[in-house]
């Protein structure tokens, strides 16, 4: 496929199925691939899970963070400590508070 003699408007139509057909494709790949996955298993006697154990079948468990530091008037802000300091903190500490009296 030659590009420098499409035009314009085939190029914008190629660049806009592009994308789908990529992801078709991966969808397509990815199965086919877990069915040879499978077969090659079977024939070792054993099933894909076997192989991979059972956690790899399941997505990973996610977890919750406790709670590190509350807003002293409203219970409801908080803030595990994690990522960006919450604006509520970022106000907190500016009017000259300390991180530590926020501790729960």
């Amino acid at each position: 496929m030659d590009l420098t003699t499409m035009s314009f408007a085939e190029l914008k139509e190629l660049a806009n199925a592009l994308p789908k057909e990529i992801q078709r494709r991966e969808e397509m790949e990815k199965r086919a691939l877990l069915a040879e996955l499978e077969q090659l298993a079977s024939n070792r006697g054993f099933s894909l899970s076997d192989v991979l154990g059972a956690s790899a079948a399941k997505s990973p468990k996610k977890f919750t963070v406790s709670v590190k530091y509350r807003h002293p008037e409203n219970p409801a802000l908080s803030w595990t400590g994690r990522g960006r300091k919450p604006q509520w903190v970022q106000d907190y500490l500016a009017a000259g508070n300390s991180i530590e009296s926020l501790a729960v």
